[in-house]
């Protein structure tokens, strides 16, 4: 009787094997939008109904630097996923999943007043997260996934 365990339990996962191996994958599309610096990664990937966006920081793309007001850092980093999304044809409404870096937790307030207007009603999951020192002398990176509604 243990043999035929065995032999049962072999089965079942040879067969859900060969039915995964069977199933069609998805198409991926890579957005990559305009950018001063050539970098090794895509701005963002689809797939199916799915974006994945990478990390976008608020420099000022003339000067490889910050902005004076960290106001104005965040407004560069999510006009930058905004940007982003609008050419998988989504908008911020669609993000259900944000991830935020910071290495100065003290701009937690300064960060939400911005970052509250780019959102007609409901919030993304989030979290903002204490960090080391970001690219460019940076205060925050966003990344996020987004699904079409």
């Amino acid at each position: 009787m243990k043999k035929i365990l065995i032999v049962l339990g072999l089965l079942v996962i040879v067969s859900g094997f060969a039915s995964a191996q069977a199933a069609p994958t998805q198409t991926r599309r890579y957005i990559n939008l305009p950018k001063p610096v050539v970098a090794p990664f895509s701005d963002a990937v689809l797939v199916g109904n799915t974006l994945y966006i990478a990390g976008r920081i608020g420099v000022d793309p003339k000067t490889g630097k910050p902005p004076e007001t960290i106001e104005q850092e965040v407004h560069i980093a999510l006009d930058g996923m905004k940007a982003v999304l609008s050419e998988a044809n989504m908008t911020m409404d669609d993000l259900v999943s944000v991830q935020v870096f910071c290495p100065d937790l003290s701009l937690y307030d300064k960060f939400n007043e911005v970052y509250k207007s780019y959102f007609s009603k409901d919030y993304p999951a989030r979290a903002f997260v204490g960090s080391g020192p970001l690219l460019r002398g940076g205060h925050f990176e966003i990344n996020g996934i987004a699904i079409k509604r």
